[in-house]
């Protein structure tokens, strides 16, 4: 069973901007720098956070970074061709070390990442659909600094943040919408209106309500369109 997403007011803006984001039109670079700024705020404390995509010339290659610590602790995976966001995307699943000082699985990464001042890791991937396009990860710097509460909410946003990821690569590559993001957009129109039912119910405002529909789709087990379609549904049979 999933760990319970930690409740608070905190939390539920951070979701409300990761659905903004999968919500976006907006480029890559300025998305994925948002996404890092995001996943720090969500993870207090996380003293970097980045993302790490395929490069122009097949490698991996940090995308965005929020800072000099997380460029050089994944300087050091690319170069020593091992480390937990490497492991992560290679084995489509969050990878976890609380302190690199006890920490085994990468005996040439782990000494020089602790020399740069990294001493606990969590790493997630991006996974869409069948395709593992890269991994989200946050280092703290110092040991015990992630709870398996920070673990989930980095692999959800890792999930979502893989679809975003996915859909403006390939607008990128043809230099029109494609299929995945038509449909994205198709389905913001019944987010929207869920938004509306939730803004008209309970008087709130529209980053409150899309907050509200995020944690109904979490608390069910669907995805945020399946959790607006219902709301939406059992909306209109009221009014009849």
């Amino acid at each position: 069973m999933a760990p319970e997403v930690p409740a608070g007011d905190q939390l539920m803006t951070v979701f409300a901007r990761m659905g903004g984001l999968l919500l976006s039109e907006d480029t890559v670079g300025s998305t994925l720098t948002l996404l890092t700024s995001v996943a720090t705020h969500a993870v207090p404390r996380a003293a970097g956070a980045g993302v790490t995509l395929t490069g122009s010339g097949g490698g991996p290659q940090s995308v965005a970074a929020s800072g000099p610590l997380v460029l050089t602790a994944d300087a050091l995976q690319y170069q020593l061709d091992e480390g937990p966001c490497l492991a992560a995307w290679a084995d489509r699943a969050v990878v976890r070390a609380d302190d690199l000082g006890a920490e085994d699985r990468w005996p040439r990464w782990t000494p020089a990442a602790r020399a740069a001042g990294v001493h606990a890791v969590v790493s997630a991937p991006l996974v869409a659909g069948d395709a593992a396009v890269g991994a989200l990860k946050v280092y703290g710097a110092s040991p015990g600094a992630f709870t398996t509460g920070d673990e989930h909410v980095l692999a959800l946003l890792a999930a979502q943040a893989a679809v975003l990821v996915t859909n403006v690569q390939s607008y990128r590559r043809a230099g029109r919408l494609g299929e995945d993001l038509r449909a994205t957009l198709r389905r913001r129109d019944v987010v929207n209106q869920a938004k509306g039912v939730i803004m008209g119910r309970d008087g709130t405002t529209e980053e409150a309500a899309f907050a509200h529909l995020l944690a109904l789709a979490h608390r069910d087990g669907v995805s945020v369109h399946d959790a607006a379609t219902r709301l939406v549904t059992g909306a209109h049979r009221r009014t009849r």
